[in-house]
């Protein structure tokens, strides 16, 4: 009697079967075959042998990965489309080039700055007029206190006088004139004073209004420093440069991109799961992950979102299962230290369904 066929796959590897049910007969060939690999190991080389055994791993599902729900997909990294802010200008520097590698804070690009260091030049002279106008508005201030002082000394002169003919004048021995001329000087020796106590508070007010003017004219200078800062534009994190849009010479406007820079230190893997498993999937779930660029090597992740919508299956998405209508997409973020992983690199993975 034929043997009976196995049941299609359902993308879920049994903890108690290595192979996930594969056939015995292919067991017994992966035996022989692993066999085979350790003598060539052993006289091989010392590159040869591992190779050869972490792809017989991979074609017989041992020990490639953990026991779990298996995905595949890409991998995408968190990427940032530069450009500059503000100004507009023509491209003078392009230091880098698709695929190569930046640090954070390394220049990317930089424009002709010229009309913006005259900006900042005028912004200084502006300041410049502002502190001189404060010390001549201070000296201003400085006589008429002077003035104000002399006024009180004047009125207190007169003051005396005036008691003085009062006095002699109720005596008889001074005319009526005589004390009304003293009166009427000490009436004006105080709107003297008046007068210029007035004048003494409208230079306090000058000084308090041109500082004011010192304050705009350095908040106007930093603006128009700020300004030039932006005709640089450094990387704000390690990275590759995946696009580079812009060329030299271009005249560049504001938001218009210039570089897309991924992040290789979060890379993370966009996958989905059909809807009959959405229920074993749970959120920072354990994932051990393989890649055909290296084989034999897995890499360690967990599941950082499950999305609550389904959606049609995509037609680029394969699954170890059957397809089915319905999927929901999941990301995988990755330990990737030593960048070996990078944006648009196909994996699969297998998603421990232990509680995490």
């Amino acid at each position: 009697m034929d043997p009976v066929p196995p049941k299609a796959s359902t993308g879920r590897l049994s903890p108690g079967s290595p192979a996930g049910g594969r056939k015995p007969w292919l067991l017994w060939i992966a035996g022989i075959v692993l066999v085979a690999v350790l003598g060539v190991a052993r006289f091989g080389g010392d590159d040869l042998g591992p190779r050869l055994l972490a792809a017989v791993r991979l074609r017989f599902g041992i020990g490639a990965v953990s026991a779990g729900l298996a995905v595949s997909g890409n991998i995408e990294a968190h990427q940032s489309v530069l450009a500059f802010k503000t100004v507009q200008s023509r491209v003078t520097a392009l230091p880098f080039d698709e695929g190569q590698w930046v640090k954070a804070g390394t220049l990317i690009a930089r424009v002709d700055d010229t009309d913006y260091r005259q900006q900042v030049a005028i912004a200084e002279a502006a300041l410049e007029v502002q502190k001189r106008q404060l010390a001549a508005t201070e000296q201003n201030l400085v006589a008429i206190q002077k003035t104000v002082v002399s006024d009180q000394a004047d009125l207190s002169m007169k003051t005396l006088d005036y008691e003085r003919y009062q006095s002699l004048w109720g005596h008889g021995y001074t005319p009526t004139q005589q004390r009304d001329l003293a009166a009427t000087a000490v009436r004006e020796a105080k709107a003297s004073l008046e007068r210029d106590e007035a004048l003494q508070a409208a230079a306090g007010r000058n000084i308090e209004l041109v500082q004011a003017n010192i304050h705009a004219a350095e908040e106007s200078l930093a603006m128009a420093q700020i300004t030039l800062g932006y005709c640089a534009l450094n990387a704000p994190f390690d990275g590759v440069i995946l696009v580079r849009e812009a060329e030299l010479g271009e005249i560049v406007t504001p938001d218009t991109p210039i570089v897309t820079l991924a992040d290789l230190d979060h890379v993370w893997l966009r996958a989905y799961i059909n809807e009959t498993d959405i229920a074993r999937a749970r959120l920072g779930a354990k994932v051990a992950i393989t890649t055909d660029t290296y084989p034999g090597k897995v890499y360690q992740g967990r599941v950082s979102f499950i999305s609550p919508n389904a959606e049609f299956t995509p037609k680029t998405v394969e699954t170890h299962a059957e397809r089915i209508t319905l999927v929901y997409r999941i990301k995988i973020d990755i330990d990737n230290p030593t960048h070996e992983l990078v944006p648009g690199m196909p994996a699969d993975a297998a998603i421990s369904l232990e509680a995490p």
